[in-house]
């Protein structure tokens, strides 16, 4: 980071400390809230709909932890969009149907890709910084390849893509003075009641758990988002920070909304292999910049599984490392750019190589143990393009969704492109028709009246390793129906257990969690055993080949409180 860079951090840390600091100071001993918008996640997604509002409109953003500490932050690798002449938004489409194996929406899928350049000149206009390429004249963006692109065209900060983003979107938020921020704050549930014109269920705010205070406050909103990112921490090993537990596919789910796909889990083939090394990822630019993967020996194996080796889609790679691993019986395999000139290393993945040294290991000198972990879930609250869900008065953006883009299986760095794309795409509607909805109505307090105290907590960090573990033994990288069985069983005891738990003691932050990485467990075991083929990155020895008998089709849950909206969401 240069030292303008870390200025300018600096400045936007203090910004960031006063804005928060008087924000908690306003807060303090209430317990009920009212704003137009709740949003709940202050990732990317989540940010971008705030950035869409007006300033009139008052605005609530909860964030599980610090407002910086989601999974945007952690992305490595950069945003997939077309800005090299030679490539084209067919050749992008083209790239991401491929890889979404015949599942991603066709419409879905050229609307966010059309957007991307434009997306891109939105961060630029906010400050952002991004590589640019070396030489004489303007300097255009330094573009890297991924696997599953046919051309370069990922634009990055770096290796620390996330972190630069969530600083621009973040920066911009905290110039806004609509808008509260609410830190160390986890939803319970959403709060619904009947339309008092249609009578059906009206989304109109949630039950919130403060973590320092230690209570469930209320708040109600006009319109509700969703935007809480992924649920890979329901996997022992996992890029993902802590929080990415499931949380808005489990509320969404309780409160009668779809969830679609769930079975697809994208296992990121190159996190790095070391007990203190927690859900380190090695970006997948450095197989992109000219990374080889290898055998304890030194030899080479990727060309085995796939012509196009290590720029092959992520599924295929993490299928090749898991089958090596399991054939020899090693720990890890091992991925090498040494052979490229240490200062294109150091200036191209300068936060790689920082943190692999941290470890003792120099990728300029050989080669990173690496293994898979999960990295991204593909499915999700079923959603349209402006972020509509099921349920009237809430939306959901970002990797909580499932939107049509993915399919499948993810491509490359377009996680982020998603993000910006529909998060801004649902701000916009909701600044349309926010004038429609009214000022929700009184609803009672959370009553813990009678509830107690928990006498063993050590319950619940028991379950939570247990459900991990049995996730990724039987549910993981490739399966089988015998062990989606055994999955199966022991999930519904965990959930009764937990339901119990939660109905008889009070909440605590690892309680709700554990609540609602069970519901998550629970749907991607049920979507499994749904899909009798392999495609994508649901592979099943039982079924080991697509099904050619129809077309491809989308594992879709319906809740037993489902209630069709009068514009449904299309099951794309």
């Amino acid at each position: 980071m240069s030292k303008g860079e870390e200025a300018a951090g600096g400045v936007a840390g203090r910004k960031r400390s006063k804005r928060i600091r008087e924000s908690k100071e306003s807060k303090v001993s209430r317990t009920e809230f009212l704003h137009d918008v709740l949003i709940i996640g202050s990732g990317s997604a989540g940010l971008s709909v705030a950035l869409e509002l007006p300033g009139e409109v008052r605005v609530a953003m909860l964030c599980k932890r610090k407002l910086d500490e989601g999974a945007t932050s952690w992305a490595q690798g950069g945003i997939a969009a077309v800005l090299d002449p030679e490539d084209s938004i067919e050749s992008h489409i083209e790239d991401t149907l491929s890889a979404g194996a015949g599942l991603s929406d066709p419409e879905v899928v050229r609307r966010i890709a059309e957007q991307g350049p434009a997306a891109i000149r939105r961060l630029e206009s906010f400050g952002i910084t991004l590589t640019r390429e070396k030489g004489d004249g303007p300097a255009g963006y330094h573009l890297t390849r991924e696997g599953g692109h046919s051309h370069r065209r990922v634009v990055h900060a770096a290796d620390a893509t996330g972190r630069a983003l969530q600083a621009c979107l973040q920066d911009q938020l905290l110039k806004r003075e609509n808008v509260e921020v609410f830190e160390d704050h986890i939803a319970v549930n959403l709060i619904t009641l009947p339309d008092p014109v249609d009578g059906t269920p009206r989304c109109i705010g949630a039950y919130v758990f403060d973590c320092t205070e230690r209570r469930v406050k209320l708040f109600r909103a006009r319109l509700v988002v969703l935007a809480t990112g992924g649920a890979s921490k329901v996997y022992l090993y996992t890029s993902n920070p802590d929080i990415a537990t499931g949380d808005g596919v489990a509320m969404a789910w309780r409160a009668g909304c779809r969830v679609a796909n769930m079975e697809f889990t994208q296992f990121h083939p190159t996190c790095l292999y070391h007990p203190e090394a927690k859900s380190f990822l090695i970006t997948e630019s450095v197989r992109g910049e000219g990374g080889v993967l290898q055998l304890p020996d030194g030899s080479p194996f990727m060309d085995r599984f796939d012509a196009r080796a290590e720029l092959a889609p992520r599924d295929i790679v993490a299928r090749a490392i898991d089958h090596e691993m399991k054939r020899l019986g090693i720990d890890c395999v091992y991925l090498d750019i040494s052979h490229k000139p240490a200062d294109f290393i150091t200036s191209r993945f300068p936060t790689v190589h920082r943190q692999c040294l941290k470890f003792g290991f120099d990728m300029t000198k050989g080669p990173l143990p690496v293994v898979p972990a999960a990295h991204y879930t593909c499915g999700g609250i079923m959603t349209d393009l402006r972020g509509h869900t099921d349920l009237p008065g809430l939306y959901a953006v970002g990797e909580c969704t499932h939107s049509g883009m993915h399919g499948a299986n993810r491509l490359a760095s377009n996680s982020l492109l998603e993000c910006l794309v529909l998060g801004q795409a649902a701000g916009a509607d909701i600044r349309e028709t926010l004038p429609r909805f009214l000022e929700p109505p009184a609803v009672s307090p959370w009553d813990e009246s009678w509830v107690t105290d928990a006498d063993e907590l050590v319950v619940v960090s028991h379950n939570w390793d247990e459900l991990r573990r049995f996730m990724w033994d039987y549910v993981g990288i490739v399966r089988t129906t015998k062990r989606l069985e055994r999955a199966k069983h022991r999930v519904e005891l965990l959930q009764r257990e937990v339901h119990e738990y939660y109905a008889s003691f009070r909440v605590t932050g690892d309680l709700l969690e554990l609540r609602n990485l069970t519901v998550v467990a629970d749907l991607i075991i049920r979507s499994a055993v749904a899909r009798r083929e392999s495609r994508g990155l649901h592979c099943t020895r039982d079924y080991p080949e697509p099904d050619a008998s129809r077309p491809p089709q989308n594992t879709v849950l319906v809740p037993e409180n489902f209630v069709r909206r009068v514009a449904p969401v299309a099951a794309s």
